[in-house]
């Protein structure tokens, strides 16, 4: 059975033949523009909206909310249709906006020691329907607070580019339907190149994100092991050939792991490394988030400010990103959708 969100407009044309061609218009609206459930759908005669509800049914069922930094951030624990895996999808709210964390897939098959989905394991893809329903799903909640949606970062659970084309139909449906623009769509990646190449090809211009962490391959290989793969050389000249197609700028995540990555070589070679795309990429500096499976310290408040500063002398443009939602498991690298997580048996990574 298709559910809500993966319904096609075609699907909804078929379901209400013989309606008038105005019913499937607002069908649409309801669902993308108003956020709400058919039953919900005061314009349309009872009887359609309990065909809706019957024939396509909503993807996520709610198992808790979690909330932090006193209402601005909440964190939402979905139980799919299938029963698999859980899934969870954080709201950020700034003064200016709202933003939504979105997953793509039910756990991660990247394996990044100290990411907490990476530790998780793998389940299954999500789809494109599964994935926009989140943010329907979140920007229902942030109407409460009179705020609209206006970023997505696919920055949740999962590697995205390993279920591209399920992301690129949900990157669609945010844009065209609910009228997000592709400069407040994030795409992140660990480095999947034969994505970001198929990502280049796409006709929307949205913004690429690579979690980097190192910028030597034998660390990046004990950090990242998808690195292996797809080394830093090659990762980078592909987001080279991303920027001079999109225009777009190309950021850099970089969790900062104390003694491991924090140390004045390792911003050497990050700035190195960032120079060779024109213009320069952005680094994002994210202090390293406490997970049960990884025992290794995020770098102290100050040795994130002194690498900020050994960057910037170096010309290179750098954020601290503010975590947010980190007592409550929300923040980067932290979501495990309620999984139990092993301690790993690495003690430590030292630097390389």
């Amino acid at each position: 059975m298709v559910s809500l969100y993966d319904a096609s407009r075609e699907d909804i044309t078929t379901l209400l033949e013989g309606q008038p061609a105005f019913r499937i218009k607002q069908v649409w609206e309801g669902l993308y523009q108003q956020f709400v459930e058919p039953a919900q759908m005061l314009t349309l005669p009872v009887a359609l909206r309990n065909k809706l509800n019957e024939q396509f049914p909503p993807a996520l069922n709610l198992t808790s909310t979690s909330v932090s930094d006193k209402g601005d951030t909440t964190k939402f624990l979905w139980s799919l249709a299938d029963g698999g895996h859980p899934i969870e999808t954080v709201l950020m709210h700034y003064k200016e906006r709202a933003t939504v964390c979105v997953s793509t897939q039910a756990g991660c098959a990247m394996a990044c020691g100290f990411c907490a989905t990476g530790q998780a394991g793998f389940t299954r893809h999500l789809t494109s329907g599964e994935i926009v329903e989140q943010v329907v799903r979140a920007a229902r909640e942030s109407a409460k607070k009179e705020q609209r949606v206006a970023n997505v970062v696919f920055m949740g659970m999962g590697e995205p580019l390993a279920n591209e084309e399920a992301v690129w139909g949900a990157v669609e449906r945010m844009h065209h339907d609910i009228g997000i623009s592709a400069r407040h769509l994030t795409i992140s990646t660990v480095g999947i190149i034969p994505g970001i190449r198929a990502l280049a090809q796409r006709p929307l211009p949205v913004n690429l994100a690579v979690s980097l962490h190192a910028a030597r391959d034998p660390l990046r290989d004990r950090l990242v092991p998808i690195n292996k793969r797809y080394p830093i050389a090659d990762l980078v000249q592909e987001c080279a050939d991303y920027l001079r197609v999109k225009n777009r700028r190309v950021s850099f995540e970089w969790a900062m792991i104390e003694g491991v990555n924090d140390q004045p070589q390792d911003a050497k070679e990050l700035a190195r490394l960032c120079k060779r795309l024109r213009p320069s990429a952005h680094v994002n500096l994210i202090p390293l988030n406490p997970t049960p499976g990884w025992p290794t310290k995020g770098t102290s408040a100050q040795g994130v400010r002194d690498f900020a500063e050994q960057l910037e002398d170096l010309g290179i443009n750098v954020t601290i990103r503010r975590n947010r939602g980190t007592d409550i498991d929300a923040a980067c690298g932290q979501l495990a959708a309620g999984q139990p997580i092993k301690l790993s048996s690495k003690r430590e990574i030292p630097a390389t």
